[in-house]
């Protein structure tokens, strides 16, 4: 069992021949821009032997909404052998282990050079509509799949929430001032600022007159009291 998201192996582009590599070209070119519906390719221009795509969880199953990242791998005996497949995105159900591996016929028994990768990947989206709990890969969810179908939806369901939602959305907006002073009390602390450096306004200036003739009369009533 691989990693989830590693590198499962080296690039097998040295390993094909060139009329492999031409018609691997040729059927990759065709599914970038015409797609089997609800999956989208993201060719790997370094490394042709490296599928990449999206599938959109099917409605009416637990995986609706969802948005799952997966790729094939086409090794150096490809087609003669199968590709392997791996999810990307973790995903709760009986055929994908847990390291991402699909466990499918038509990437093993079933498989023949004629069918190709258009075929491969409808049958990894069919089987997010009908999982076979007979070729498990997570025994708990082909258990759950056959004893207790609510629960197996539910996990099923919680995960895509999850792992498969909300993929590439615009980054979240700033968060509001917390507390924002109403317009009127912004404006009553405007105005009981201490005023900038310089002069005083007239108003302020005469305020400041009044009390220092106040004090200079309170000053000269205690001196003649003395008297």
């Amino acid at each position: 069992m691989e990693p989830r998201g590693g590198a499962w192996q080296n690039s097998n582009v040295e390993n094909l021949p060139p009329h492999i590599l031409r018609l691997v070209y040729k059927e990759v070119s065709l599914l970038s821009s015409d797609p089997p519906d609800g999956i989208k390719l993201f060719p790997n221009e370094e490394d042709i032997t490296d599928v990449q795509v999206t599938i959109e969880g099917p409605e009416g199953t637990p995986y609706a909404g969802g948005l799952f990242r997966m790729k094939l791998v086409l090794g150096k005996e490809f087609p003669a052998a199968p590709p392997k497949g791996f999810f990307l995105t973790k995903i709760f159900h009986p055929n994908v282990g847990p390291g991402g591996e699909i466990c499918v016929n038509v990437l093993k028994r079933d498989w023949r050079a004629e069918l190709g990768l258009r075929h491969v990947l409808l049958t990894i989206k069919c089987l997010l509509i009908h999982p076979n709990p007979e070729s498990a890969l997570n025994e708990e969810a082909g258990r759950l799949l056959l004893e207790n179908y609510e629960e197996y939806a539910a996990r099923a369901r919680l995960l895509t929430d999850i792992h498969a939602r909300g993929k590439g959305g615009a980054p979240p907006s700033q968060p509001p001032p917390q507390n924002p002073a109403p317009p009127d009390a912004a404006a009553a602390a405007a105005a009981a600022a201490p005023p900038p450096d310089g002069p005083l306004p007239k108003k302020h200036a005469g305020d400041r007159d009044k009390k220092l003739t106040a004090k200079k009369k309170n000053d000269k009533k205690r001196a003649l009291r003395r008297l």
